[in-house]
């Protein structure tokens, strides 16, 4: 061959070769470019235009809330919505074990979905039909929301193409009723309604992550090593200061009682004395948060905390601290009262029970729990000194826990007490009162005159385990420690001495009680006839207090005095002081204060 045609053969080849290599330079730096330099702006774009991205939600678990021992009220766990898909329903091939061909109707796949699910057979099937019928293009039809994991693995077991299932979290409360209607619940899009479940929503709230991955544009299969994981951060632990045991048998207890007595609703909350720690709030009628709708609307909330009422006489007890502490009257300081009199401001006030006139010592007034005979030793304070009293043991203070939809309680100034609110106040009416003001008034009393807050919450413990402990509050000197031990003894007198003292009786035990018979208010105005709001709050032992009792009855029909809650409290501390190994001391007052002189 020519030489000069080799040499121009070469060259075109050369030429041929280095376009060839230009041509593939590109593809790769444009393929570096796509795939390296400006992967993650193409990935982006693809998911947030939803070409060739899929997604998936990454559910975070709100958080437990447990008792003081760490007994689980309340958790999560994943429920499943069963959806169906009408257009594909009908007969399905199957094969027996034993290799036997045969077919299975839509009507018997009916009947065994809804035995799973606890439905009736024709709802399943109408639940289809309709959907064909309003619908016929509709691939989506919902059977049943939040089915338990043992549905969604018995469902998945049978094997119908035709099912889906979207998983969700979901709140249990393996306890049931006990603690209900203080752990409160959520709607059914997981919003924490009430209870501690809303209270400490900051600490039990779980975020949810997602998995975003990217997906074949032909076979929409995901392409692997494509994903990207936001992870979810679950919640926190929430311990409260509550024993589930001894909540459950008081609400047993309570149930009891308040149908014994034909009540309204009642309730039996325990304090412990020496740290301000709520151990039992139970109440009657009660909620159970795995189903809300089974209860009365009325009964959903925490009767412990969002019921107010006039007190009564176990006020009676502030009114004696507050002459105490003034220095105007000594637990033997007398005044002569009858059965009922007319005062000279035109107020009427009466006693209870029919009695002569008396001369009735401040402890006796106590102890036979007589109106008119406090009414006399209200008068040796002003009534803007004994209002500032009721003010100083927490009465019109404002919630004293925190827990939602606590009531507050009321009271007016002084200044517009008319003629019986200026008797009145001395014997608990004339003003309004929450459970834990007057719990939180004893706890005072028996603690030396030292207020400590209530609290239910003891911590929120992080997902890392970082424990951060609730608020107590600071401590409060109210009353004076002689005054508060000479009321001390006092209400052991009354305890041992009043008309309710064999039935709280617990035999190696002095028991420090006072009862409360209030009326409650009309619609119109004044009081209704007969019917009235019952109470009684106790501290054992009188000697060494360590925990303190409240009982109260709304509207008891059977007996309507406060001599009604006397079995219950009886029954609750005995129970409370055989749980915690109280040890037993005292089974009287060292010192019997008379009722008259």
């Amino acid at each position: 061959m020519n030489p000069i045609a080799k040499r121009s053969s070469r060259r075109r080849t050369m030429i041929a070769a280095a376009l060839v290599l230009v041509v593939l330079g590109g593809f790769v730096v444009r393929l570096v470019d796509i795939q390296v330099v400006h992967a993650e702006e193409h990935v982006a774009d693809s998911i947030s235009t939803g070409n060739m991205a899929g997604s998936e939600t990454l559910w975070g678990a709100r958080g437990t809330i447990v008792d003081d021992h760490g007994v689980v009220l309340a958790s999560t766990t994943m429920r499943y919505d069963v959806n169906i898909d009408p257009t594909l329903v009908g007969d399905i091939d199957r094969e027996a074990e034993d290799g036997t061909e045969y077919v299975q109707t839509w009507d018997e796949q009916a009947e065994l979905i809804a035995q799973i699910l606890g439905a009736d057979t024709a709802e399943v099937q109408r639940i289809v039909a309709d959907k064909k019928a309003n619908d016929p293009e509709s691939q989506w039809a919902q059977l049943k929301r939040g089915v338990s994991t043992a549905q969604y693995q018995a469902l998945r077991e049978l094997e119908v193409p035709y099912l889906t299932y979207d998983a969700r979290p979901s709140r249990a409360y393996p306890n049931g009723a006990v603690a209900g209607n203080l752990i409160g619940f959520e709607s059914a899009d997981g919003e924490a309604l009430a209870g501690v479940e809303r209270w400490q929503d900051s600490c039990l709230e779980a975020k949810n992550g997602e998995e975003t991955y990217q997906i074949g544009a032909t076979d929409g299969i995901r392409i692997p090593g494509s994903e990207k994981v936001e992870p979810a951060v679950d919640g926190g632990e929430v311990k409260l200061t509550v024993d589930s045991d001894l909540q459950w048998y008081l609400q047993q207890m309570i149930a009891e009682e308040t149908q014994n007595q034909r009540a309204v609703a009642g309730t039996a909350t325990v304090v412990d004395i020496r740290t301000g720690a709520i151990r039992a709030a139970a109440e009657y009628p009660s909620m159970d948060p795995n189903d809300v709708l089974a209860s009365d609307p009325a009964f959903r909330g925490s009767l412990v905390f969002g019921t107010t009422f006039e007190p009564g006489s176990t006020f009676k007890a502030i009114t004696a601290a507050s002459l105490l502490e003034e220095g105007v009257a000594t637990p033997l300081t007398t005044t002569l009262a009858g059965d009922w009199e007319q005062f000279p401001n035109g107020a009427r006030l009466g006693d209870s029970h029919p009695h002569p006139v008396q001369n009735y010592t401040l402890a006796g007034g106590l102890i036979d729990s007589s109106n008119v005979a406090m009414s006399h030793f209200g008068e040796l304070l002003a009534d803007e000194k004994r209002y500032d009293w009721l003010k100083r043991f927490g009465i019109g203070g404002g919630p004293v826990v925190g827990f939602p939809g606590e009531e507050t309680g009321w009271i007016e100034s002084p200044d517009k007490w008319d003629n019986q609110q200026h008797y009145a106040t001395t014997f608990g009416q004339g003003f309004t009162a929450t459970i834990p003001q007057v719990m939180s008034a004893y706890q005072t009393i028996a603690n030396d005159g030292v207020r400590l807050p209530l609290r239910l919450v003891e911590s929120c413990t992080s997902p890392e385990g970082e424990v951060t402990e609730a608020e107590k509050g600071e401590s409060t000197r109210v009353i004076s420690e002689s005054t508060a031990q000479q009321l001390q003894l006092m209400l052991e007198n009354v305890g041992f001495q009043s008309s309710v003292a064999e039935q709280i009786k617990v035999p190696g035990y002095s028991i420090a009680a006072k009862t409360g018979t209030a009326q409650k208010p009309a619609p119109g105005g004044g009081y209704k006839p007969g019917v009235y709001f019952t109470s009684i709050v106790g501290y054992a032992p009188a000697d060494d207090p360590q925990y303190l009792v409240m009982i109260t009855l709304d509207e008891p029909k059977r007996v309507t005095s406060s001599a009604a809650t006397a079995p219950a409290l009886q029954k609750a501390m005995k129970y409370v002081l055989q749980s915690y190994r109280v040890v037993p001391g005292r089974s009287e007052p060292e010192t019997k204060l008379p009722e008259f002189k």
